[in-house]
């Protein structure tokens, strides 16, 4: 039952996205069989380090949803504070839903079954243009972007080029 309506709440979503596109990404099924695997296009936002660059990503909803999260992970290479090595996205939408064990996160930071496809990438497109640097999911990005800004910098506009390469 719960597949059946995760299933018809991600079809309408998708539906919505096509018949009123937002501005700043593109997202859809990976393939069309699978409505739980999406890939996401990211242009990078306007006036920030990410400008001008297109990042993918993938986005997989659990059986669960809208009850659980997505995972989001960029499959292109990024350099961000809030994003891990291995391209997990870390922001508190994505987190379960719930107090946090750490107390870092209120229950209403974190996943609420009221975020949408578009919710969720206009917040991942926000953390692009502010990151946040206090609590990290890549330490080293982090300490690089407080430490030595012109290098986090540096490192970000190599990215963003090879980001223009995979679409060339």
């Amino acid at each position: 039952m719960a597949t059946d309506q995760s299933a018809l709440l991600l079809r309408k979503q998708l539906a919505d996205l096509n018949k009123n596109p937002v501005e700043g990404f593109s997202a859809g099924p990976v393939d069309d069989s699978d409505i739980y695997k999406w890939e996401v296009v990211i242009i990078g936002p306007q006036d920030t380090l990410y400008e001008g660059g297109m990042f993918k990503a993938l986005l997989t909803f659990s059986k669960d949803y809208p009850q659980k999260p997505p995972k989001m992970r960029f499959t292109t290479e990024m350099w961000h504070p809030n994003i891990e090595k291995d391209g997990s996205v870390c922001i508190s939408i994505l987190h379960e839903p719930g107090d946090d064990k750490w107390g870092y996160e209120s229950a209403s930071e974190r996943w609420l079954p009221i975020h949408t496809v578009e919710t969720i990438i206009v917040s991942v497109i926000s953390m692009l243009a502010e990151p946040n640097d206090q609590s990290p999911a890549n330490v080293d990005a982090a300490k690089m972007w407080r430490e030595h800004f012109d290098e986090f910098k540096k490192k970000v506009s190599r990215t963003v080029r090879r980001s223009q390469e995979e679409f060339e």
